[in-house]
């Protein structure tokens, strides 16, 4: 299993906790990138929006494509996740910046695709908004343009939404046969590109009995491409780890003490209305994004470890979790469970 984490660029993680002493601040994360590859860290996901859709549009969030590129200069081995939007991005343009900082990385830059689900942020930025099977296609040549750029020389495209001609794009990523691209995503148009354009799956926090479903359903999706390499395959979770069960649940009590007036709150019915999930979700679920605390991650050290297990039996190889506030949580989380993984890890 490979720990990974989100880099806390809107403050934090719980819509019903104002200040969780972890500031949306370049000093914070940092501080944040550095320590954690020496503590046993994999990766992070920098995520990308332009307001804060978690504490508020009127907090502070930070960039997240400048962030990659002065993490790359600062860290030695973590690997920098970026997510990244179509809408906002020209794909030759973003395929160059990201060649760009993967070679300042050493290789270590990878991209998480996704397609934009914030009508009121792209409003307020000039942006325009398509509904969600049209951003999908847009996608879908967005990537064709990515990897035709990285992989090719001269190259050549013409479709619905992107033209490029006789591209030059030197020097290509240091990463082959190209940076690792990840995506996310519940509705058929999804899980349809995602199997047959990108290299890993991304999946929003869930047992893992259903993660595994989902497995499995993305494997016989992606068994239509021969030619392409097996999916690699993420969840997200929110971990809480304590020296007592009751301690832990006492936890989740206080952050799931949810209140609809929060800053957040409108912000994540637009992301339910521009999104098509595979389930409801809760209003326990809004209090931690990514439906965090579906993937079981809360208990002791040995019940989380456990849970740990399972998920890498179901065929996850990647967990992106969140932690509140992040520094210390990371700190126990990493002496406690990643130390049963990687015993030889000094903290």
């Amino acid at each position: 299993m490979r720990f990974g984490y989100w880099m806390p660029v809107f403050g934090g993680w719980l819509r019903n906790v104002p200040d969780e002493k972890m500031e949306a601040s370049w000093a914070y994360v940092k501080r944040l990138a550095q320590r954690s590859e020496e503590i046993g860290f994999d990766c992070s996901l920098i995520a990308e929006l332009n307001l804060n859709d978690i504490k508020g549009v009127e907090a502070n969030s930070l960039d997240a494509w400048s962030t990659a590129a002065a993490l790359a200069a600062v860290t030695e081995k973590i690997e920098l996740m970026v997510a990244v939007r179509p809408t906002f991005h020209l794909p030759a343009l973003l395929a160059k910046q990201a060649a760009n900082i993967d070679h300042i990385s050493g290789g270590r830059l990878t991209l998480n695709v996704v397609s934009s689900w914030w009508a009121d942020e792209a409003r307020k930025y000039g942006v325009s908004f398509e509904q969600h099977d049209d951003r999908y296609a847009r996608t879908s040549e967005w990537l064709d343009v990515v990897d035709g750029v990285w992989s090719q020389d001269h190259f050549s495209y013409s479709g619905k939404y992107y033209r490029v001609e006789d591209n030059v794009l030197e020097p290509k990523p240091v990463s082959k046969p190209r940076p690792c691209i990840y995506a996310g995503g519940e509705s058929p148009a999804a899980k349809d590109l995602i199997a047959e354009k990108c290299d890993a799956y991304l999946m929003h926090g869930d047992p893992p009995e259903r993660v595994g479903e989902k497995i499995s359903d993305l494997r016989m999706r992606r068994a239509k491409h021969s030619k392409l390499a097996p999916m690699k395959f993420g969840v997200a979770g929110y971990a809480i780890v304590r020296e007592t069960e009751r301690e832990a649940q006492d936890e989740v009590k206080r952050i799931t003490d949810v209140q609809q007036s929060a800053a957040g709150y409108a912000n994540y019915q637009q992301w339910l209305a521009g999104t098509q999930l595979e389930q409801r979700v809760s209003l326990e679920d809004y209090s931690v994004s990514n439906r965090g605390l579906r993937s079981g991650l809360v208990g002791t050290a040995e019940q989380v470890a456990e849970r740990v297990a399972t998920f890498e039996k179901a065929g996850v190889e990647l967990l992106l979790l969140q932690f509140s506030p992040q520094l210390e949580e990371m700190e126990r989380f990493a002496s406690t469970v990643i130390a049963k993984e990687k015993p030889a890890l000094k903290h």
